[in-house]
C-alpha cells in the first residue's frame, strides 16, 4: 500500500515535469512564431523579475528602517545625555544658591541684631535726654 502511494507521488512529479517542459516549449514556439507572443513571454519574465526586484526593495526598506531606527536611538541617547547634563548643572547651581541664601540669612540675622542694639542705644539716649 505504501509502495503504491510512492508510485503515485512519483507519477505526479513526473507529470509536473512534463507539463513544465510542454509549457516551456509552447513559450519558445510563441517567441519563434509571432512577435506578439514574444512580447507576452517577455512581459511574464518582467513580472517575474519585478517580483525579485520587489524582494530586493523589501530588503532595502528593511535596511532603511534599521538605519532610521539607529539614527533615532542615537538622537534620543544624545537628548537624554543633554538632559542629564542639565540636571547636574542645575543641581550644582541650586546648591550654590542655597549656600548663598544660608550665608545671607546669617548676615541678615546679624544685621537684625545690630539694628536692635542701635535701637536700644537710641532709646537709652532718648531716656537720658528726657
Amino acid at each position: 500500500m505504501n509502495h503504491s502511494a510512492m508510485e503515485i507521488g512519483s507519477c505526479d512529479t513526473h507529470e509536473e515535469r512534463k507539463l513544465y517542459v510542454i509549457d516551456s516549449l509552447n513559450d519558445l514556439n510563441k517567441v519563434n512564431l509571432s512577435p506578439t507572443g514574444s512580447q507576452h513571454v517577455i512581459d511574464q519574465e518582467k513580472k517575474f523579475l519585478g517580483g525579485a526586484v520587489n524582494i530586493g526593495n523589501g530588503a532595502r526598506n528593511r535596511s532603511l528602517f534599521f538605519v532610521g531606527l539607529i539614527i533615532a536611538l542615537f538622537v534620543s541617547l544624545t537628548l537624554v545625555s543633554f538632559v542629564i547634563f542639565l540636571l547636574i548643572q542645575t543641581g550644582s547651581k541650586m546648591d550654590e544658591v542655597a549656600r548663598r541664601l544660608t550665608a545671607e540669612g546669617k548676615d541678615i540675622d546679624e544685621l537684625k541684631k545690630i539694628n536692635s542694639m542701635i535701637l536700644n542705644r537710641l532709646n537709652q539716649l532718648d531716656a537720658i535726654e528726657n
